[in-house]
This record gives C-alpha cells, structure tokens and sequence, in this order.
C-alpha cells in the first residue's frame, strides 16, 4: 500500500479513537449528564495507555473501533475492551471506517507507542 495510504489509515484511526473517548463533545440534543452521584472515572479501555520507555514496554493489541477489530500499539499493560469501544460508539450514534493497517512490530517514539514502519506494509 502507498505509504500515504497508511498515513491516511492511522490519521482515520486516530479520528475514531480520539471520537470514542469520553471527553468528546457531543451533540446539543445528547441527554444530559447524570444529576448528583459519585464522580465516574474515566474508563482506560476507551483510552489505552500508550506510554513507554523502551520498545519493549508496548506491543500490539486490539483495542476496537466502531466497526470492530483495530490493533494499536499501546503499552504492555493496558486496559483494553473493543466491545466497550463498540458500545461507546452505538451509544453515541458513531460510525467509523472498516479496515485496519497490519501492524508488525510497535517502538517507543517520543515516549509513545508507535507502529514500525515496515519496508513492505500490509493493509487489510
């Protein structure tokens, strides 16, 4: 695949993930937020920890999107749940885009998990 075509692929899972993250905006007509109770946390899931030292701290998972299988690279030790991302996104009305860049090996760039950019990348 063309490497714009991959940079295109990661700017769109980018999108989709940063759009299923709890603090994105939502639409005026969205149903208030709960009256009184407890703070909720931030769910880790939606948001995988993608911090790292050293390239052996990530490593690829399937961290989900709105239309299903995702692999990322994130942290060794990050909570993840796609079907949470999943049932964010039905729950927010969110569609995302079918497809995932086959990620052979993670690194740790600039204290971030980052897929390594392979000589002949592959894309499903």
């Amino acid at each position: 695949m063309a490497m714009w075509a991959r940079h295109l692929c990661m700017f769109c899972l980018a999108l989709v993930l940063g759009a299923c993250t709890p603090g994105a905006e939502r639409p005026a007509s969205a149903e208030p937020p709960p009256v009184a109770g407890p703070a909720q946390p931030a769910a880790p899931a939606l948001a995988p920890d993608r911090s790292c030292r050293l390239a052996s701290d990530c490593t690829v998972r399937n961290v989900g999107n709105c239309c299903g299988y995702a692999p990322a690279c994130v942290n060794k030790d990050a909570q993840v749940d796609p079907e949470a991302v999943r049932a964010q996104c039905a729950r927010e009305g969110l569609s995302s885009v079918c497809g995932w860049q086959d990620i052979q090996a993670c690194d740790c760039v600039q204290g971030q998990c980052s897929a390594v950019d392979t000589l002949s990348p592959a894309a499903r």
